[in-house]
This record gives structure tokens, sequence and C-alpha cells, in this order.
């Protein structure tokens, strides 16, 4: 079984967690948009292989950074730490917002990045549907929401099935972190279309499950469509967590693509 040891690392005058479990070629993991879950068990299978490398982002545990407005803000502070770490060259893989923030990533320094790995990535606009408000719901409505099946998710179960007062409360942290950065306009940066376009060379996966009632299938075709290296699959029968609904499916994919 995995296990994460976090340590706190110091970027351009703020400080930030980093956990680390595995060994082999680094992996950076964005989680999403209520933070990072725990140990899932993609983590332990991908840990094999890879030094799986997991910021939690600010303000979700911890203090907030105050002059982060944006997300191309935070973006810009990752891309600091990963350099500062020495993962100038890694592979990335990002979840729902955490998708979006790889892309900015990607979009700040090209080079940053050998393949990057997007599951149902939030940060573009779909031209049809919307990307579900997650603010009028209560946080454990909102995470329902984004399974097709929670009771054929076992994992789900575990995680969220009786959550604890802190864990609720980590989840309104994470909420009040993401309206401060993604609240105008909702969860999407109006340029990250056209700027995308200029990723020439970065091999780029898209994952999304054809039940996903957060994010549109419009969101990740575009995505899929401006990327000039990208390809989009699409997993039947699963929401917006394809790493928990289907874990063997999502880590062959993932696999056959990182190599």
């Amino acid at each position: 079984m995995v296990e994460f040891v976090e340590r706190t690392v110091e970027v351009i005058g703020s400080s930030v967690a980093l956990l680390e479990a595995g060994a082999g070629r680094p992996l950076l993991v964005l989680h999403e948009e209520l933070g990072h879950p725990g140990a899932l068990a993609w983590h332990h299978e991908m840990a094999k292989s890879r030094r799986l490398v997991i910021p939690i982002q600010p303000g979700f545990r911890g203090p907030r950074i105050g002059w982060m407005r944006g997300v191309r803000d935070l973006a810009a502070f990752y891309g600091f730490l990963a350099r500062q770490e020495g993962l100038a060259g890694c592979d990335v893989i990002g979840f729902s917002f955490g998708g979006w923030v790889a892309a900015e990533m990607a979009v700040g320094d090209p080079g940053l990045f050998a393949k990057m790995a997007l599951v149902a990535p939030f940060g573009i606009k779909p031209q049809v549907g919307f990307i579900k408000d997650m603010f009028p719901i209560a946080s454990l409505d909102y995470l329902r929401a984004s399974v097709a099946d929670p009771e054929a998710t076992p994992e789900f179960a575990s995680l969220y099935g009786e959550p604890c007062p802190q864990q609720i409360e980590d989840w309104e942290d994470a909420r009040a972190e993401c309206a401060r950065l993604g609240w105008e306009p909702y969860m999407h940066n109006i340029s990250l279309p056209a700027l995308v376009q200029g990723l020439t060379g970065l091999s780029t996966l898209i994952l999304w499950g054809d039940k996903d009632e957060i994010l549109p299938e419009d969101a990740v075709r575009t995505y899929q469509s401006r990327i000039p290296d990208a390809r989009l699959e699409i997993i039947e029968g699963v929401g917006h967590r394809p790493e928990s609904e289907a874990t063997d499916q999502f880590l062959t994919k993932l696999k056959d693509f990182l190599g």
C-alpha cells in the first residue's frame, strides 16, 4: 500500500505542502476542486513505477496566498514550485480544477512538461451545456453528482459515505478558495482555448466519462481540437471520476499514454 510522506516547501515567499509516494520518474498530480481525496487505488498502482508528487493547493489546508487572484496566478506559482523541485520535464496529470491548472502551467511554460494528462478538465467554457455550479448546493450533493452510480463505486463510499465534521470543513475551505480564484468567469479562462493552440509538441491525453454531469462533452472536445497533439479517450458508463468509477480502464489508458 502506498504511503504518502508530507513535507512543506517555501516557494517565492509562500509555503505549500507536498505529498510524495513511490519511486521512479516523477508524475506531478494536481488535485480536484475539493482537494486531494486521499490515497486511491490508482495512486497505489502508479506508485509502483512512478514518484507521485501532489501539491496541496494553498488555501485548501493552511493559509491562502493573498496575492493569488486567479488560476493563472496559481499555475505560475506551481511552475516555480516545479522548477525549484527539479520537476521540469516531468509528466503531469490534472483532475477537474487541477486539469485547468495543468493546462495553464503548460501555456505559461510550454517546455515544463513532457506529457500531460487531463481528466475531465475545467478551464474552457463549453458552447453546449454548462459546467455544474458547485456553490448553490452542499458539498456532499456535488460529490454525489460527480459519479454516475455512487452505489457501484466502492471507493466513493469509503471516501465520502460518512464525512466527519473536519472533512466537511475542509471541503468548505476548498470551495471558498475555488470561488476566489475561479468564480468570475465561472471555472474557465476566456483566453485558454486560443493559448493552448500553441502547445505544439506536448503530447496530451484527455479522459472523460460519458455520464459526466459536472463537465459537458463540448468542453473536452474543444481541448482536444485546440491542443495540436491531443487525443480524447471517452470511458463509457462513468461520470466525472473515471479514476474511481472505472479504475482498470483508467489505469490502462494512462499507462499506455505515459509509457
